[in-house]
């Protein structure tokens, strides 16, 4: 999935996601598996919500191509699954990617330079990790 808008006043899945969604997505990389009741079940302790409300934004994520849904039985007894088809882990890895490669498609060098000046901020662990990517990318030249 495509990232349509990066919300960079927000926080965390907020930046990605309107905040239903990103409750309910977190709700389903919890669970892996689960139905609209259940993820409206969850939602309540915190804010009533109808289970229209809660079926709209899990239909919507499925068409944004975050969600899958299958069922299972038939009549009465159908039960429709929804489950993520990213780890949590995979979708912030493809969205920071695309987010970064964009800054840097449009802005280059400010954005590198301003990447620059974060390292101040950032664990000693990462700026090594950093160090050996760019040795890695120099040997490949």
């Amino acid at each position: 999935m495509k990232i349509k808008k990066f919300n960079v006043h927000e926080h965390g899945l907020n930046q990605f996601f309107g905040p239903l969604e990103a409750k309910v997505m977190e709700i389903l990389w919890a669970s892996e598996r689960t139905t609209i009741r259940d993820v409206q079940t969850i939602l309540n302790q915190e804010e009533p919500l109808s289970f229209n409300t809660v079926m709209t934004v899990m239909n919507r994520l499925i068409e944004k191509g975050l969600l899958q849904k299958t069922s299972q039985g038939s009549g009465r007894g159908k039960i429709t699954f929804y489950e993520p088809l990213q780890t949590k882990e995979q979708f912030l890895s493809d969205q920071t990617k695309e987010v970064t490669q964009g800054l840097i498609r449009e802005f280059g060098e400010l954005v590198v330079g301003h990447m620059i000046d974060a390292l101040d901020e950032v664990d000693p662990k990462l700026i090594s990790k950093l160090q050996d990517k760019l040795n890695q990318k120099n040997h490949e030249s």
